[in-house]
């Protein structure tokens, strides 16, 4: 379904109810990824004969669904998670906002989703930070998480695809994930597979994280925090941890060579990855995107050519991998601490994220319009 590039006009409806400026300080001292929502959401609605349109920023409120919604049996849902940063000039700016908006059409197009148009996409985003602009952190290593998401709304049992669909957005003040910088130890999940060749693995659908939570309960009874996701095909070549990409550090110094899991079709391509991979080419790094399989990440970290793991995305950044449990095993990364060049990268990325250097990638799109910053 092709997205229609006429402009559309976002109506305004604000809450008569919004949150104090002393209860909205409240919320955002240190609070849990996705807890805390901002005052209003976006709604932009699409069908079949009328495409999309009644796009609005109105108080956020719960959904009404009928029972027999499309989305609640048949699970066609797409979303993308993204950031907005407080810069250090004062004004607010989201990091690759039209990067997100492409992965989403993409995503969208795999589930015979209506495709919205990326200016539409940015607009929504630039719309609610525009409304509850307040809600942007300036705490430290905070910032403004924002989902955008989609679908299928119509109302019918059949099997077929929707004529219906509901695009929104909200958002979240946030604090860092996984602790920031803190190592964290994974599980290698031998008995569940992600996604498969031709599958839906290499987009943001709803029910490929449906279908991890089992995988998640798994690590957590091994007293891991995350899970590592292997190939379907032969349960051995790495793929993902959790909801992130990963990387694996060989050597040290200069002498130190980036390589992430390459890109087969089951893979998500991350953003953030993305942006680590261009990251580390600037200083000179080298970098290799080819298939790692689990044999080969134990005897490296055994025999100390593997100095570092990390893992990245939207919502932790940059995440250390201090230690692996598996049914073949247990081993740890260096000393099992945040490695030298991981700590490099992800102070790297922030620095453009918050605009204390400079933007070289064109990464932060800048949201114009907004009112007096709050005193909060």
């Amino acid at each position: 379904m092709s997205p229609s590039n006429a402009a559309i006009a976002f109506e305004r409806r604000p809450s008569t109810t919004p949150a104090s400026n002393a209860e909205r300080k409240r919320l955002m001292t240190n609070p849990s990824f996705g807890d805390v929502h901002t005052d209003h959401m976006v709604l932009v609605d699409w069908s079949k004969t009328q495409g999309w349109h009644a796009a609005r920023v109105v108080a956020y409120a719960p959904l009404q669904l009928d029972p027999a919604t499309a989305v609640l049996h048949y699970g066609h849902s797409v979303f993308e998670g993204m950031k907005a940063f407080r810069q250090a000039s004062g004004g607010i700016a989201i990091f690759r906002a039209l990067d997100h908006a492409r992965r989403f059409r993409r995503s969208a197009h795999r589930l015979g989703l209506p495709e919205l148009p990326e200016d539409t996409f940015v607009e929504a985003l630039e719309t609610i930070i525009r409304q509850d602009h307040e809600w942007v952190p300036t705490a430290e290593a905070h910032s403004l998480y924002l989902r955008p998401m989609m679908f299928g709304s119509h109302v019918g049992l059949g099997f077929r695809p929707t004529w219906q669909a509901q695009f929104m957005v909200i958002a979240s003040p946030v604090a860092p994930f996984f602790g920031g910088a803190t190592a964290v130890s994974v599980w290698v999940c031998d008995d569940y597979s992600r996604a498969a060749p031709g599958g839906t693995g290499d987009v943001k659908a709803g029910g490929n994280y449906a279908a991890g939570i089992i995988a998640e309960m798994e690590a957590a009874e091994k007293g891991c925090e995350e899970a590592v996701w292997l190939d379907a095909v032969e349960h051995r070549w790495i793929e993902e941890l959790g909801g992130m990409n990963l990387f694996f550090v060989f050597g040290s110094g200069t002498a130190a060579r980036l390589v992430t899991p390459a890109l087969t079709g089951t893979i998500l391509p991350g953003n953030t990855r993305d942006s680590l991979l261009k990251l580390a080419a600037d200083m000179g790094i080298s970098t290799e995107e080819r298939r790692i399989n689990i044999d080969e990440w134990r005897a490296a970290a055994e025999d100390g050519t593997l100095t570092e793991v990390f893992a990245c995305g939207t919502a932790a950044v940059v995440a250390p991998v201090g230690s692996v449990k598996s049914s073949r095993g247990t081993w740890t990364m260096g000393t099992g601490a945040a490695g030298a060049l991981t700590l490099k990268l992800r102070q790297a990325l922030l620095d453009v994220q918050y605009g204390r250097t400079e933007d070289a990638h064109g990464w932060m799109h800048p949201v114009t319009g907004l009112g007096a910053r709050a005193s909060s």
